[in-house]
């Protein structure tokens, strides 16, 4: 036999996986991870072209607070105190109803979908008969989390440039900060979903959830509340968003953004490691 047959008829090695997935792979122990968590967001996809108007009415309940409030009860109040010192009050709520709108449409998106498509729906039963493992199924989600809080927030920078709300340059960055504090949520979501294990549970969601948007300082400042309740405001997740929003719309922006950044890292890498864990133990058992 001749070396170029010899060479011809021996097996090609098997490709490596992605590039994206190159680390998680050699970190997750196998049958974990296979680097596919694209699919999932795929589907995702799919699914909503089919509801989009159930997607799409999420992206006008803080436009309809911005009418309300910013420009009804606004004419009412004439400035208010702001990062940079006094500011139109439609100018104070705009961006806390930017990170608002991250927030809701990640959060929901986490726990209610997640839990339908785990309790009843039992998709993630089949894909754990495909190679794909249970942080491909946190990844996947937290990505199309991700997605949708990021249209949300997208659709609402439009509006507040549009009606001259936004005084910055660093407005910029304010997507992918949004982004940023969607992704944090939705892992927290998804973690918080596989410990419910009924649909009454979810009411234990809207009881978190209300409250971190009235008092996280979307509507009043800081100053207003009393100062053992100020300390507790500014340990809620919401409180840092809003902050980093509105110091990024108005251009005062100071070293506090790192900690406020640093904050929504923290809440993504431990709501991953939850959900995915949990996941692993409540469909691999």
């Amino acid at each position: 036999m001749t070396r170029e047959s010899s060479t011809a008829t021996r097996p090609s090695p098997p490709s490596g996986p992605r590039n994206g997935a190159g680390l998680l792979l050699r970190i997750v122990p196998p049958g974990l991870y296979a680097g596919r968590s694209h699919v999932l967001v795929e589907r995702a996809y799919l699914v909503s072209r089919r509801g989009w108007m159930s997607v799409l009415s999420g992206f006008f309940e803080p436009l309809f607070f911005l009418f309300s409030l910013g420009f009804g009860f606004g004419r009412l109040v004439a400035t208010v105190d702001g990062p940079g010192g006094p500011m139109p009050y439609a100018a104070f709520v705009a961006p806390a109803l930017l990170a608002a709108s991250a927030m809701n449409g990640a959060v929901f998106e986490a726990t209610f979908n997640l839990f339908f498509k785990f309790k009843y729906a039992k998709v993630y039963d089949a894909v754990l008969a495909t190679p794909m493992g249970p942080v491909d199924i946190a990844v996947g989600e937290a990505t199309w989390c991700l997605i949708r809080g990021g249209l949300y927030s997208g659709g609402f920078i439009v509006v507040m440039l549009v009606f001259g709300l936004i005084g910055s340059p660093w407005a910029l960055l304010a997507l992918p900060a949004c982004l940023l504090v969607a992704l944090a949520f939705a892992a927290v979501g998804m973690a918080a979903a596989t410990f419910m294990r009924s649909w009454q549970d979810f009411d234990l969601v809207q009881l978190a959830v209300t409250p971190l948007f009235l008092f996280s300082t979307t509507f009043y400042p800081l100053s207003v509340y009393p100062g053992w309740l100020q300390a507790v405001v500014r340990w809620t997740p919401l409180y840092h968003a809003i902050e980093l929003m509105r110091g990024l719309t108005t251009g005062y922006v100071g070293w506090d953004a790192l900690g406020h950044v640093a904050y929504f890292v923290v809440m993504v890498a431990v709501g991953v490691v939850v959900a995915a864990r949990r996941l692993g133990k409540l469909l691999l058992t």
